[in-house]
């Protein structure tokens, strides 16, 4: 199969007032192109650690991530800030999507980071947003929405520059069942249809079960691959 990223021996420690706290302790897996890979395990496991050192948001403390052949971790923080820009779509629990900006503007922005401006990149946002069901909500503000209505906007900002992979940090974890399995339906679409490759953390077994594979965290290491 075709390698999109490589993980090498990949440790992770943060330190919090005098102590140190090891997060991730020499992991190695790969992760194919157009695969939905589910990352399971319990909190406080490693995955997201894992999925921010993957997206080029952390630098890992010793081990080696390479991402179409190119070790990232021995390029310039800039050059990590491109990647992410125009390779790689994030989508948090937590959604971060900015409260002063109405949603359109929200899925617009990062378009403009990657020099798309005016007419153009909002017609990439609003037919994102169209096609995730919030025609009528274009100048909302994120306040204004739901949280299913909210992660929706977060998928729609994370695909507006059509990366090849989507990392997704428990996108369904903050929602009711049937918003969830919505939003479910959406990366069903993104998978098969798209062909996208996409990097899911999850604590449930049965949204993990919907991937091509699934990938335990255990105390900072994959147990199975």
């Amino acid at each position: 199969m075709n390698n999109l990223i490589s993980v090498k021996d990949v440790y992770r420690t943060y330190k919090l007032e005098k102590s140190y706290i090891p997060v991730l302790r020499g992991v190695d897996i790969d992760i194919y192109r157009n695969e939905w890979l589910c990352l399971l395990g319990a909190s406080g496991s490693g995955k997201t650690t894992l999925l921010n050192l993957i997206g080029c948001l952390e630098h890992p403390d010793k081990g080696a991530i390479t991402y179409n052949g190119v070790n990232v971790c021995n390029i310039s923080k800039k050059a990590r800030s491109r990647l992410r820009i125009k390779n790689i779509g994030f989508i948090f629990q937590a959604y971060h999507l900015l409260p002063e900006l109405n949603i359109l503007e929200n899925v617009k922005l990062p378009s403009m980071l990657n020099g798309c401006f005016g007419k153009k990149a909002a017609e990439k946002a609003e037919a994102l947003l169209v096609k995730v069901g919030l025609k009528e909500r274009l100048k909302h503000r994120p306040a204004e929405l739901s949280g299913g209505e909210q992660q929706r906007v977060a998928i729609a900002r994370a695909l507006v520059n059509d990366p090849e992979l989507v990392l997704a940090d428990e996108p369904t974890g903050n929602l009711d069942s049937k918003t969830g399995e919505g939003i479910l339906e959406i990366f069903k679409e993104l998978h098969n249809n798209r062909a996208r490759t996409i990097i899911m953390v999850t604590h449930n077994p049965e949204v993990a079960r919907l991937s091509d594979r699934i990938a335990v965290i255990r105390d900072g290491k994959i147990e199975n691959n």
